[in-house]
């Protein structure tokens, strides 16, 4: 079973590979197929995001596709910056979306946030499969940590008294919300498909 990913982003390939080490499927990105096309995601939700880049993979080359949309959801700016996450000062750049953020945060006391990603895999018949997961942590004004991205530097986690920034690569790979979503895919393709050798 071969599935392309939506994407050439290499951490995210590894991290999906790891969690379907065990499985039958084959995995190429879109550079593997020879696809540089830049898929416009219009959607209203990270699902929606998600079904219309694996949806114009799966079309485009007949195949079965993954896809996954991701962000920052910060309660006391009503879920901002959400699917804005990756151009949230308009620029594309960490700092300046950190920076942004900090400033519509300043004075506030409910620091609640969540990351949330969702993944598709879309198959040719136009059947999907679609899964979501989270991890819930709070808003701090210093950053800290450098193993992380985009906003981890500035998303504590209570539990582990630490920055997404702060913990180690294999720790995140277990607790992140796209961690928790593969698995959760992982699960429901199995049932479906038996995709476990």
């Amino acid at each position: 079973m071969q599935v392309i990913i939506a994407t050439n982003n290499l951490n995210k390939v590894r991290e999906i590979k790891s969690i379907f080490k065990d499985t039958n499927i084959e995995f190429k990105t879109m550079g593997e197929i020879g696809c540089h096309d830049d898929i416009v995601e219009d959607g209203n939700s990270f699902s929606e995001n998600a079904i219309i880049k694996a949806k114009y993979i799966s079309k485009k080359y007949n195949c079965i596709a993954m896809s996954d949309d991701s962000g920052l959801e910060v309660e006391a700016l009503g879920g901002a910056p959400g699917i804005y996450s990756a151009r949230y000062a308009s620029t594309h750049i960490d700092s300046d979306n950190n920076a942004l953020l900090l400033k519509n945060l300043k004075g506030v006391e409910n620091r609640r946030a969540n990351y949330t990603c969702s993944i598709c895999v879309y198959y040719p018949n136009d059947e999907y499969v679609i899964s979501e997961g989270k991890v819930y942590g709070t808003i701090i004004d210093e950053a800290r940590g450098e193993n992380g991205f985009g906003y981890d530097p500035y998303f504590y986690i209570e539990e582990f008294h630490k920055t997404f920034a702060e913990v180690d690569l294999a720790k995140k790979n277990t607790i992140s919300h796209r961690a928790r979503a593969l698995r959760g895919l992982r699960e429901k393709l199995d049932e479906n498909f038996n995709i476990i050798r």
